[in-house]
C-alpha cells in the first residue's frame, strides 16, 4: 500500500459526531439488533411463501402459471426500487427511509395475508418488495458508518448472519407454519416482528451529519428514474417468467430482452452524464469497489444456484420428501453462521482477510466437484458434510468482498455505493438461478434421450444395469453432475483475483470501551 492510499484510509477512517456516537458502548450493537431484524424478514419473504404455492393455489382456485405472479412481483419490486435507495436515502435520510420502509413492509404483509383474490395479493406483493428493497443497503451503509473501519468486515458479518440466513431457514419454516397453522401466518408473522424493527431503529438510529447538511438540496433525475424502472422492471420479469415460455422461443422474451438492453444503455449514458445521477456510476472508477463489485454477482450466482440445486436433487433424484430434505441441508446453515462469526472475529485482528476468499472459494470449488460425484445411493454422511464445509467456505466471503469494496468510498457515497453493490448482487442470484435451472432442464432432456436409447453405454462403472424405473433419476443424476462441476470450475476461475482487492481495514488490538 501506498503512502497516498495509506493517508487517504486515515482520512475516512477520522469518526464523524455520528461515528462516535454509535461507538458508545454497546450502542453500535443495538443499532447492528435494529437494522437486522428487517433485513431478515425481508430476506425470509424471498423463500417462505415458495413452499405455500400450492395451497395458496387451492386457495384463489388458480392455474400454476398465474399463482406464480405473486412470486414475480416481489422480484420485479425489488429491482426496480433497489437502484433508487442511495438516492432516496441522501434526500430524506437513510433512518426517516428505514422506517419508513419497515412500516409500509408490515403494512402491505398485512394485506397480503388478508388477500382474496388473486389481483389483491399479486399488488400488496409488488407493494412489499417495494418497501423491502431498501433495507439491505441502507443496512449496510449504516452499520458501515457506526462501526470503526477495522470492524467493517465484522459489521458485514453480523447482517450477513440476517440475510444469508433466511433463505435457508425459509422453506423450512414456510412448510410448516402453512401444514400447522395458514398460508396467510407466512405474512402476518411481519407484522410484530416489523413493528420491533421499527421501533428500535426509531430509538437507536441517527442520521450522520453530512446527511442531515444534504437532504433535499439536489434536482430529481426523473430521466433515471424512468430508465431503471423500464430496464430493471423488464429484466426480472424475463428472468422470472421467461423459462416457463421456453426463453427466446417466445416472441415476448426476445422482444423484452431486447428492451432491457436498450433502456439499460440509455441510463448508463444518462448516469454518466447527470450532475447528481440516481445511480452513482462514478463509483465504478474505484478499482477495488468495481473488483468486488463484479465479484459478487459470480458469488450469488453460484451460491443461489447451490442452495437450489440441493434440495431439489435430493428430491428428484433421491426420492426424498420435504422433511427429510429440510434436515438434509440444515447443515449448510450451521457452516455459514460458523464461517461468519470466524470471518467476523478474525477480521478485528490485524490478518490480511483477502485470504479468506481466495482460499473459501477454492474450498467451496472443491465441494462441488465432491457433489459432482453423488450417485444414487450416496449415504447421507456423503450428503450432509460438503453442504456443511461448503457453507462454512463461503460464510464470510461477502462479508470481505463488502468491506473491502466499500473501503475507499467516501462515507457520503456510502448509500450509493451499498445500492449499487445489492443491485450486482440481486441480478447474480436471479441470472444464476434462471441460467442454470434453465441449462439443467436441457441436460436432462437429453441425457434420457440418450438413455433411453443407448442405455447400457452410459451407466458409470460400478453402477447397477439401468431399469425402465432407473432411468429417470439416472438422467437427473448425470445433469445435476454436469451443473456441480461448471460452477466448480467457474469459482476456480475467480478465486485468485480476489487476492487483488484492497485489503480491508483490520486491528491489532481491541478497545474494550467502544466493544
Amino acid at each position: 500500500m501506498s503512502e497516498h492510499s495509506s493517508a487517504d484510509s486515515a482520512a475516512l477512517a477520522i469518526p464523524s459526531p455520528a461515528e462516535a456516537e454509535g461507538r458508545r458502548p454497546g450502542r453500535k450493537w443495538l443499532i447492528a439488533a435494529s437494522v437486522m431484524l428487517g433485513t431478515f424478514m425481508q430476506s425470509l419473504d424471498i423463500s417462505i411463501i415458495n413452499v405455500a404455492l400450492p395451497h395458496m393455489q387451492d386457495s384463489f382456485g388458480v392455474k400454476v402459471d398465474q399463482i406464480t405472479w405473486v412470486v414475480t412481483a416481489y422480484l420485479i419490486a425489488i429491482g426496480v426500487v433497489l437502484p433508487m435507495t442511495g438516492w432516496l436515502a441522501a434526500r430524506i435520510g437513510r433512518r426517516l427511509y428505514f422506517i419508513a420502509s419497515i412500516t409500509s413492509f408490515m403494512i402491505a404483509s398485512a394485506f397480503c395475508g388478508a388477500a382474496r383474490t388473486l389481483p389483491q395479493i399479486v399488488i400488496a406483493r409488488f407493494l412489499q418488495g417495494a418497501a423491502g428493497a431498501a433495507m439491505t443497503p441502507l443496512a449496510q451503509a449504516i452499520l458501515l458508518e457506526c462501526f470503526p473501519p477495522y470492524e467493517h468486515t465484522l459489521a458485514m458479518s453480523t447482517l450477513s448472519l440476517g440475510s444469508v440466513m433466511a433463505p435457508v431457514f425459509g422453506p423450512t419454516l414456510g412448510g410448516w407454519i402453512t401444514m400447522h397453522w395458514n398460508w396467510r401466518w407466512n405474512f402476518y408473522i411481519n407484522v410484530p416482528v416489523s413493528a420491533l424493527a421499527a421501533l428500535m431503529v426509531y430509538t437507536f438510529v441517527d442520521d450522520p451529519p453530512h446527511l442531515r447538511r444534504r437532504r433535499g438540496d439536489e434536482p430529481i433525475d426523473y430521466l433515471g428514474m424512468l430508465y431503471i424502472t423500464a430496464a430493471f422492471g423488464l429484466f426480472e420479469f424475463v428472468i422470472s417468467r421467461g423459462q416457463g415460455a421456453g426463453w427466446f422461443a417466445a416472441p415476448w422474451v426476445r422482444y423484452c430482452s431486447v428492451l432491457t438492453v436498450i433502456f439499460l444503455a440509455a441510463l448508463i449514458r444518462h448516469e454518466l452524464r447527470f450532475a447528481h445521477p440516481i445511480v452513482d456510476l462514478r463509483l465504478l472508477k474505484i478499482f477495488s469497489f468495481t473488483l468486488a463489485a463484479f465479484l459478487v454477482p459470480i458469488y450469488t450466482a453460484v451460491v443461489f444456484t447451490v442452495n437450489v440445486l440441493n434440495p431439489l436433487f435430493m428430491q428428484e433424484v433421491l426420492g426424498y420428501d420435504a422433511e427429510k430434505t429440510g434436515l438434509l441441508v440444515s447443515p449448510r446453515a450451521v457452516g455459514l453462521a460458523l464461517g461468519l462469526v470466524v470471518v467476523g472475529q478474525l477480521s478485528r485482528r490485524d490478518l490480511d482477510m483477502r485470504y479468506y476468499p481466495a482460499c473459501g472459494l477454492w474450498l467451496a470449488a472443491y465441494e462441488l466437484w465432491v457433489m459432482s460425484h453423488w450417485h444414487l445411493d450416496t449415504a447421507i454422511y456423503g450428503l450432509i458434510w460438503p453442504i456443511f464445509v461448503f457453507g462454512l467456505a463461503i460464510g464470510g466471503t461477502f462479508s470481505v468482498f463488502t468491506a473491502a469494496g466499500m473501503s475507499e468510498i467516501p462515507h457520503e457515497r456510502l448509500g450509493f455505493a451499498s445500492a449499487l453493490f445489492n443491485i450486482m448482487a440481486n441480478l447474480g442470484s436471479a441470472t444464476g438461478i434462471a441460467l442454470f435451472s434453465s441449462v439443467l432442464s436441457v441436460k436432462h432432456r437429453n441425457y434420457l434421450a440418450h438413455l433411453t436409447a443407448h442405455a447400457m453405454n452410459h451407466v458409470p462403472a460400478g453402477a447397477a444395469p439401468l431399469t425402465a424405473g432407473t432411468v429417470g433419476p439416472m438422467a437427473w443424476l448425470l445433469s445435476y453432475n454436469d451443473i456441480y462441476r461448471t460452477l466448480m470450475y467457474v469459482l476456480m476461475l475467480v478465486a485468485p483475483s480476489c487476492l487483488l482487492l484492497k485489503r480491508p481495514a483490520s486491528g491489532t488490538k481491541i478497545d474494550p470501551a467502544v466493544d
